[in-house]
């Protein structure tokens, strides 16, 4: 499927419809690959199964039936809704043709781009079939060596993120954040709430490498700072991860974000350390203690989980005789503001000179071509 359908300027009639096929060829392929008969019927049956009186008595079985529901519908209305604004496209070009009306336009190419990102949106989701890609994610930034420069260039980085949650609907709470002296932060951990936010994002864990004229050098020199980005699936309740709680060391401590009544008034902070692997998470910015150990508990919940897959995957390397790097100096993608502007994947290769609207949000083009990119090695 091409992953750019919207090429031209559309300047000329000529300009439309050669979108127009670019539009179709995704249509196609689109339709190629998602059965949504089938998908309606299987909707149809697992709706039917949800309303016997007895679904809750297996916990397990109803919540993954839910799961496939909450998957299964979105889905379909999206693809109902491509079908319809396709539609559209190819009776608004028929009218301007044979009514000879070129003040219609206008709502062409408005239905053309809506129809684009609309087409953009589900090639990515059609990409999300790895285990944890439905869940919510947990996102960290802390900064590199370097001081102020690395903690601010840790909070562009977050309010890059933001941005693009806000921009897609995304519920997001901050569980912890540990303000810079002067300008950034040191760290943050955001709970990121929604269907499919870890298949999203899971992409953007690795380090992230700015270059730019130094906003806190008199001098005005060039800068090199670095963030590294984890992002973890989250987990409510795993079979393979058991806690116990003689395994916990739980500290409490007064928060220290601003705002909160209870905020700097109570101990309501939350430190869990796991013992046997020295796994420690936070959290303060709940309003009550109870609501900050829960959402820690989740947290570590999903910390501990990654490092067995990943203890795995290190057993599996050395059986194998490979080598992963995973060095600081290892960027997975380039910021150059100074002397030129440039953002670049290293993985991927994608690059894009535009870097303001990237770091206003717009990543999907960055997502999207890694998503491609893990699929296709």
């Amino acid at each position: 499927m091409k992953t750019s359908i919207i090429t031209t300027k559309l300047e000329n009639i000529s300009d439309i419809r050669t979108d127009i096929a670019n539009m179709d060829d995704v249509y196609s392929g689109i339709c190629g690959v998602f059965k949504s008969k089938e998908a309606a019927a299987e909707i149809a049956k697992l709706e039917e199964i949800a309303a016997q009186p007895d679904f809750w008595l297996n916990r397990e079985n109803s919540t993954q039936t839910l799961k496939s529901l909450n998957q299964l519908r979105p889905r379909l209305a999206l693809f109902n809704e491509i079908v319809s604004l396709h539609e559209n496209v190819h009776l608004t070009l028929e009218l301007i043709q044979t009514e000879n009306d070129d003040s219609l336009t206008n709502d062409l190419i408005g239905a053309m781009k809506k129809t684009a990102q609309k087409l953009s949106e589900f090639e990515i989701a059609l990409l999300l079939d790895d285990k944890y890609d439905s869940n919510s994610a947990i996102i960290s930034i802390h900064p590199g060596a370097g001081g102020t420069e690395s903690q601010d260039w840790a909070q562009m980085l977050m309010r890059m993120y933001t941005r693009w949650m806000e921009e897609h609907k995304f519920k997001y709470s901050i569980i912890d954040q540990l303000a810079g002296e002067e300008a950034g932060i040191k760290s943050v951990t955001i709970l990121v709430n929604g269907l499919y936010a870890y298949g999203y994002l899971k992409g953007e864990k690795g380090v992230h490498r700015l270059v730019r004229i130094s906003p806190f050098d008199a001098n005005h020199r060039r800068h090199t700072s670095f963030a590294s980005v984890d992002v973890l699936p989250q987990i409510e309740e795993s079979e393979e991860i058991i806690i116990e709680d003689k395994d916990l060391k739980i500290d409490t401590f007064r928060s220290s974000g601003a705002g909160g009544q209870h905020v700097n008034v109570t101990d309501s902070a939350v430190r869990i350390t796991h013992l046997p692997t020295g796994t420690i998470v936070q959290c303060q910015n709940e309003r009550s203690q109870f609501s900050n150990k829960a959402t820690a508990m989740k947290l570590l919940q999903s910390k501990l989980a990654d490092l067995t897959l990943r203890r795995r995957q290190d057993e599996i390397d050395k059986l194998n005789g490979a080598k992963r790097e995973i060095a600081w100096g290892s960027q997975i993608r380039s910021y150059t503001f100074h002397p030129y502007n440039l953002i670049k994947d290293h993985r991927t290769s994608y690059e894009t000179g535009n870097i303001f609207p990237v770091m206003d949000g717009q990543i999907d083009d960055f997502i999207k071509s890694y998503l491609h990119f893990i699929k296709s090695v």
